[in-house]
């Protein structure tokens, strides 16, 4: 037999579970992986980490944490791109209505990435870690990365991800005035609510930022940070927000 022949069936002789995976992968991505190892690993979640031989426990954590950051990365040259003329502060609240961990978990579940995810008691409780398909998903834009590299990752998230499941009118229109709802929040609840603003000092006047403190009865809950007092405000209701699980639905 020819030796090519030969090579190239023994490098196609996966097992029925690998199939199945690169059937998922070109699935999602378009193209078929070249090494399935890669996506294997960023469909395991901790807690079914097992140790290697160097005493390592391997999961999808270390593709997860450079997953986020090509994602992260993308999707800001993306925004940066398409909204020419918006400010920091709106590239950054859409960029972060896009790659947060709720919108990446119902991303997973669209492009059926949920139903490949491995982890401890799945049929057990699906819902036993809330981040766990969002997770994934970082770890499987890691995998792409390292498996196709930067050039062909970033066309999959921005064709694949980003046109396809994501649309940005509608993103933009539901922004959240997070001072507005924590504001209706606090009358709600009959709570007092306080932004003391304080001018950090830069080395160019251009530059300056405001700093402002969010307290509810006297307490703090966040700081945030803008190089308008109004941005500033809204970042410290964004992550007073946050701390407290205010939504829209809370109110």
């Amino acid at each position: 037999m020819h030796f090519t022949r030969f090579f190239t069936r023994w490098i196609k002789n996966y097992s029925a579970k690998d199939k199945k995976l690169i059937e998922a992968v070109k699935r999602i991505t378009g193209v078929k992986p070249y090494n399935v190892e890669l996506y294997s690993l960023a469909m395991k979640h901790t807690s079914i980490a097992k140790e290697n031989t160097h005493g390592f426990k391997e999961s999808n954590e270390r593709l997860e944490y450079l997953g986020d950051a090509v994602l992260g990365a993308v999707v800001a040259e993306y925004l940066f791109k398409r909204f020419p003329y918006k400010d920091e502060g709106f590239l950054t609240e859409i960029r972060s209505r896009i790659v947060n961990r709720e919108s990446l978990n119902r991303l997973a579940i669209k492009i059926g990435l949920s139903q490949l995810v491995e982890y401890e008691g799945r049929k057990r409780n699906s819902q036993t870690f809330k981040s766990i398909y969002g997770d994934a998903m970082e770890a499987f834009v890691g995998a792409v990365y390292l498996d196709k590299g930067f050039k062909y990752c970033r066309k999959f998230i921005v064709k694949q991800l980003l046109i396809q499941h994501y649309d940005l009118e509608e993103i933009i229109e539901t922004t959240t005035n997070f001072k507005s709802l924590i504001i209706e929040w606090a009358q709600k609840n009959n709570k007092d609510i306080n932004f003391e603003t304080a001018q950090k000092s830069a080395t160019k006047k251009s530059n300056k930022q405001f700093k402002v403190k969010l307290l509810l009865d006297t307490e703090l809950i966040a700081e945030g940070n803008g190089y308008s007092k109004k941005k500033a405000e809204q970042d410290a209701a964004r992550k007073s927000c946050e701390a407290l699980g205010i939504d829209k639905n809370s109110i």
